[in-house]
């Protein structure tokens, strides 16, 4: 027996709350009608980690969930819920994006991972507060900023840039900004309080990156969408106009992004040469890296590039700030309808035992 395949569109809600009040439902709207258009029966949810249990229950009878949760919100991680999704995965049903994928490229260690394909940096991981602090000072010897990346984290939260200071009474100094403010509003502080406000960052297992700042951060930023290896629409963001008078200058002043975004297709003519080196170079070159097959990349998931020294022929290259995997809204035009199409390809009809599930 065959029926129509059936996915959950999840994202995170309050107990009780409907998803239509929500506002991810209007927002998921074009990723509904896509689906549905492909022949794939949509059922939007909410998930409370108070109510895991009964999700499942609900989830089990699927064929596959599409997920939309932040690793953070509130005082919310993802614990749980990707507790739950292992579950769905082992009961047969397709998880998109699978936690386990997440661990190889959702999370900011992809940056240490895949520092040695051409989009990478000089980048290092810290696995204890004790090495962050034995091993940033030399890093900042040299007088340029640093970033500094909490592992899991959205938003520019636990996102720093960091610079040495003068010492103040024999103690290290450092000057540091936040990137979820996406202000210009800097603090100076010994660096031993600065690694102390970073220790939460290592708890179960958390690590931190370290990167030089990118000096053409002003330029703004790039990303790119993708389904699976395929690059379905590009982003630009750039950032608001810095004071004038800001310490360093104007442009050193520039650090988190605002959320505002401008779309473009897949086919957008001053960005094919991202495309190219994504579809060819980089997505290949990453899955070999972290051991990831092609058919494991989430159906939607985006990389964020800010603009790297020009080459010898005085072209434009491009570094690799992050990659999003868990939650990526908004979205390209264009985008649900390759997401469905993946979707439909991956699903076909159900299984025997899911249909008898949902009967």
């Amino acid at each position: 027996m065959s029926a129509m395949a059936a996915v959950a569109l999840l994202w995170r809600g309050a107990t009780g709350e409907r998803p239509e009040s929500t506002r991810n439902f209007a927002r998921l709207a074009p990723m509904a009608e896509a689906l549905s258009a492909a022949g794939v029966m949509v059922e939007p949810m909410l998930f409370t980690d108070e109510d895991a249990d009964f999700v499942f229950d609900r989830l089990v009878r699927l064929d596959g969930v599409l997920v939309w949760v932040d690793p953070l919100d509130g005082t919310d991680t993802r614990l749980v819920l990707d507790t739950m999704l292992r579950r769905l995965s082992a009961a047969g049903v397709w998880v998109s994006a699978h936690p386990n994928t997440i661990d190889k490229i959702g999370t900011k260690e992809v940056l240490y991972r895949s520092k040695t394909l051409s989009w990478g940096m000089d980048t290092h991981l810290y696995t204890s507060a004790a090495a962050l602090h034995s091993e940033l000072p030399g890093r900042l010897a040299g007088g340029a900023p640093r970033v500094l990346k909490r592992c899991h984290g959205n938003g520019g939260v636990g996102v720093w840039k960091v610079t040495a200071r003068e010492r103040v009474a024999g103690r290290p100094m450092v000057r540091v900004q936040h990137a979820a403010p996406r202000d210009f509003v800097t603090e100076d502080l010994p660096l031993d309080m600065f690694v102390d406000r970073c220790q939460e960052y290592f708890v179960a297992g958390g690590t931190v990156i370290d990167q030089p700042f990118a000096p053409r951060l002003a330029e703004g930023m790039i990303r790119a969408y993708l389904t699976g290896a395929e690059v379905v629409g590009f982003a630009r963001q750039h950032p608001p106009a810095a004071p004038p008078d800001a310490p360093g200058g104007a442009a050193a002043a520039i650090f988190g992004m605002p959320s505002a975004k401008t779309m473009f297709d897949a086919t957008e003519r001053s960005l094919a040469r991202l495309r190219a080196q994504l579809e060819q170079e980089w997505i290949p070159g990453l899955c070999e890296l972290v051991r990831l097959a092609a058919g494991d990349l989430p159906v939607l998931w985006d990389a964020d590039f800010l603009y790297g020294p020009p080459d010898p022929n005085g072209t434009d290259t491009y570094v690799l700030c992050e990659i999003n995997a868990r939650s990526v809204l908004p979205f390209p035009a264009g985008a649900p309808t390759a997401v469905a199409r993946a979707v439909a390809d991956r699903l076909g009809t159900t299984t025997e035992r899911q249909t008898q599930q949902r009967l």
